[in-house]
């Protein structure tokens, strides 16, 4: 008797839906469903140039840069890593490279390079261009799917479209959702920052606090806008305080540190002053961080820019001190605009790290961002795709 493969729906043709084909379309007759372009999304990540993932080689460590699922993917990265993750590249034609800040691309720098060879490795499954609406269990133990066309009946469902499309389907399957919140987002701040937009700062220290207890300590690139903060440093920021409920009422604190390098322990300012007593107050300053930041904290603590040196008082002292250690600003929500990630997701609790198998109904699986699992920037979302994706489709064909 001939065997026959289970059929295996795939929702969402993403980076997680489209490895999710790679490893099952051995054991499993694959069929992927997207309403959108397959692997649409992937032509965005890292500036169009594709941030495939991170040089970090030890899977534990590399749980470490998951502000929610660091444990749950200790299983997940011991089977499917960085490691894993280039030899899959290499296997299917995109060569990489790993940049001095660790973070690897394809050595095109053509995010549409990488579509077109992921692709190209699926060529066995079938892609239907159809919006999953409804799934269900039937009695025979298969599923019954429908879309906004057609009905189909498959033996194993996988939900790796993220977003509500996803959410609401695993809702309807049983799965507790944890509440999305916007993470990998720029914030916005009480202060007005405008007399500093566009200037950008590399390497910035941050304490955060909320209701006056400490929440996170960050150091990475930082650029300020009209409404106040984003890049690197405030994607972390927003990632690790996504679960806190700040408002304009009450806000995230954050300390800035501008002093960075060889003067970071702390800088005899008083021994600077009497150094350089006919020097404008301003040119001090600037000395330590640009120039128009230097004007806006001086301005800031009503000290005048052409202040001489020798002026400068123990009072005025101790406030340019503070606010080139301790520059406080207030953050009062993420921007409305320009959202990367989700923290949220089908409940972890719910999921077999194992195999990424609901707990709930057998042969539903789940992979990539639909889950509650989100990374900070430099290839670790997609990481989670690639990982959790290798995962499902090893496990999908099996007999559980």
């Amino acid at each position: 008797m001939d065997y026959k493969k289970p059929t295996v729906a795939i929702i969402g043709a993403g980076p997680a839906g489209c490895i999710c084909a790679y490893y099952a379309q051995k054991n499993c007759d694959v069929t992927l469903f997207d309403f959108a372009k397959p692997l649409h999304t992937l032509l965005y990540t890292g500036g169009g140039r594709c941030n495939l993932a991170y040089a970090e080689y030890d899977f534990r460590e590399l749980a470490k840069f998951y502000p929610r699922g660091e444990k749950f993917l200790y299983s997940v990265f011991s089977k499917f890593a960085t490691g894993d993750t280039l030899d899959f590249f290499e296997k299917i034609g995109v060569e990489t490279y790993t940049q001095d800040d660790l973070r690897i691309f394809p050595t095109s720098n053509s995010a549409d390079e990488v579509r077109e060879k992921i692709l190209n490795s699926i060529k066995s499954c079938k892609i239907k261009k159809e919006k999953v609406v409804d799934i269900y269990k039937k009695a025979d133990e298969t599923f019954s799917l429908k879309t906004d066309q057609n009905d189909y009946s498959f033996d194993k469902i996988v939900i790796a479209v993220g977003g509500h499309a996803g959410f609401a389907l695993a809702d309807g399957l049983g799965h507790r959702i944890i509440q999305p919140r916007p993470a990998l987002v720029g914030l916005v701040t009480k202060e007005s920052l405008k007399p500093i937009q566009g200037v950008s700062l590399k390497s910035i220290s941050a304490e955060v606090f909320f209701e006056n207890k400490k929440v996170a300590q960050v150091k990475d690139d930082l650029l300020f806008t009209h409404v106040g903060i984003t890049g690197p440093l405030a994607y972390k920021i927003s990632s690790l305080c996504a679960r806190i409920n700040y408002t304009d009422k009450n806000p995230l604190k954050v300390k800035l540190d501008f002093i960075q390098g060889e003067l970071a322990d702390g800088i005899d300012l008083q021994n600077l002053l009497n150094s350089n007593p006919k020097k404008d107050i301003k040119n001090l300053v600037s000395d330590f961080t640009p120039k128009s930041i230097a004007h806006y904290l001086l301005t800031s603590n009503n000290i005048n820019l052409e202040e001489k040196c020798c002026n400068i008082n123990a009072k005025m002292r101790d406030l340019i001190l503070k606010s080139l250690k301790e520059f406080e600003i207030n953050v009062v929500s993420p921007t409305k605009e320009g959202e990367v990630v989700t923290a949220g997701g089908v409940c972890l609790d719910e999921i077999n790290p194992k195999t990424m198998e609901s707990k709930l109904e057998e042969g539903l699986y789940f992979c990539g961002e639909v889950i509650d699992v989100d990374g900070f920037c430099g290839g670790f979302n997609l990481q989670n795709c690639w990982s959790t994706g290798f995962v499902v489709g090893e496990n999908v064909g099996s007999e559980n």
